[in-house]
């Protein structure tokens, strides 16, 4: 069988007396679409923060493919292709959407960004720009500013600057916070296009969107994993209907 993108093993994290991430275990496979969901204050961002190295663990493992992270600093991450979309999108506000979307390319070969200008007259570069592009349907704004665009655009300017980078896996902090209920609907749309191209970690507070993109749902309550399974069986699962209490407000 495959190998996992991510295995996390019995992850701990204290803040004081706190058990913030308690033996967290859960694995992604390749191309899949994997979103963690919990109430507020269940410790997913806590949990996203210890896979990217922003916090550091108090025990267990986390493993990039085989390879194990757990002590490596965020760099050494990224460059094993763990992207969270931020980590590698810095969106300059006065470049073109195609513009940003080269530097990402380019910074994956660590072209130092000074020489930005000329890269996006390389071929391979702006091979890599046009199909990244297609993918995030911003074909039609390839040459407007970054300033210019609108809220739920740029957010997909940042997914599609991830994405040039070359992730072997992408997470995903609520990607839709924010958006319009037309934004938010062009945002489904868009991480359905990526389904199977990808493998992605999505946290998301829209259940809707959630339910209609996973492969595999993980359950978090009290820093503790206490589900994980399709759509269907997450839905059904009497843990978890009994956690929410039927509540969407605090999925």
């Amino acid at each position: 069988m495959t190998a996992p993108s991510l295995t996390v093993d019995g992850l701990v994290r204290y803040f004081g007396g706190l058990k913030a991430t308690d033996e967290v275990s859960l694995q992604v496979r390749p191309g899949e679409l994997h979103a963690i969901i919990g109430p507020n204050g269940a410790g997913k961002t806590t949990l996203i923060n210890l896979l990217t190295g922003e916090l550091a663990s108090d025990g267990g493992r986390i493993l990039i493919g085989d390879v194990d992270v757990t002590g490596r600093p965020v760099q050494q991450r990224v460059e094993l292709g763990l992207l969270r979309s931020y980590q590698i999108t810095s969106v300059f506000d006065s470049f073109t959407v195609c513009e940003n979307i080269c530097l990402a390319a380019r910074r994956k070969q660590g072209v130092r960004m000074a020489v930005w200008k000329p890269l996006t007259r390389d071929s391979e570069t702006m091979q890599t720009a046009r199909r990244i592009m297609a993918e995030c349907q911003l074909q039609h704004v390839a040459d407007e500013v970054a300033a210019n665009l609108a809220y739920g655009q740029r957010r997909q300017l940042e997914i599609a600057m991830a994405l040039a980078a070359g992730p072997r896996l992408l997470l995903l902090d609520e990607p839709m916070a924010g958006m319009s209920a037309a934004e938010g609907a062009a945002a489904i749309e868009l991480l359905r296009s990526l389904k199977g191209q990808y493998t992605i970690v999505l946290i998301e507070h829209d259940m809707n969107a959630v339910f209609s993109l996973a492969d595999r749902i993980s359950v978090l309550v009290y820093g503790k994993v206490i589900a994980t399974g399709t759509a269907d069986e997450i839905r059904n699962h009497p843990d978890v209907r009994k956690a929410y209490l039927g509540d969407d407000e605090d999925a």
